[in-house]
């Protein structure tokens, strides 16, 4: 799975990238391409991101006034429909969509820059949303992105996280494919261990 995070200079202070450029990325892969929107009104751009070629697209329930709406949109464009919820959003909030989103990603740093440090009380939100998928029946994904590493990757798998975006302690090593290798054999390792 490929993470593209999207930017708009105005929801966070960076600027990144647009469906032009997940389309260039999806003529060259057929990776799984999940589409993280830290934009202000998602609402006017799922259409072009479905489009460009995302399998999964991501919009921040504090930039969504009709989140319901907005999940039932993206669903209907034949892509997953995911919410985030950044470090100071109680996982409360999405009590009432837990059936109508596919995935939820926890904000692990707030977002809009790389190469933060992890907040702690973000595994807190994944054993929530564990629990509530278990009580309830549910199985949508939980998905977790900020500050991951091989010193925190075991506890947030422990959670119940089933997908981790990690960038920094990736790209920001001279082996990549050596430490996503690391970082998976770590999370597989902390799994198997019962708690």
């Amino acid at each position: 799975m490929l993470h593209l995070d999207v930017m708009d200079g105005h929801f966070v202070p960076n600027i990144t990238l647009g469906p032009v450029v997940v389309n260039a990325v999806r003529k060259v892969t057929d990776l799984h391409l999940d589409v993280h929107l830290m934009i202000e009104d998602p609402n006017r751009y799922l259409e072009a991101f479905a489009q460009a070629g995302a399998n999964s697209i991501s919009v921040h329930q504090e930039a969504c006034r009709h989140l319901d709406r907005t999940l039932n949109t993206i669903r209907s464009l034949g892509v997953m429909a995911g919410v985030v919820i950044n470090p100071a959003t109680p996982v409360s909030v999405l009590e009432d969509v837990l059936d109508v989103m596919d995935y939820v990603l926890v904000m692990s740093v707030n977002p809009g820059f790389g190469g933060q440090k992890f907040i702690p009380r973000s595994i807190d939100k994944v054993r929530r949303l564990a629990a509530w998928r278990r009580e309830i029946g549910l199985d949508y994904k939980i998905q977790i992105d900020g500050g991951i590493t091989l010193q925190n990757i075991g506890a947030v798998a422990q959670a119940g996280a089933d997908w981790v975006v990690a960038g920094s302690s990736i790209f920001g090593t001279a082996d990549p494919g050596a430490a996503v290798r690391d970082m998976q054999q770590r999370a597989r390792d902390a799994v198997a261990v019962r708690v």
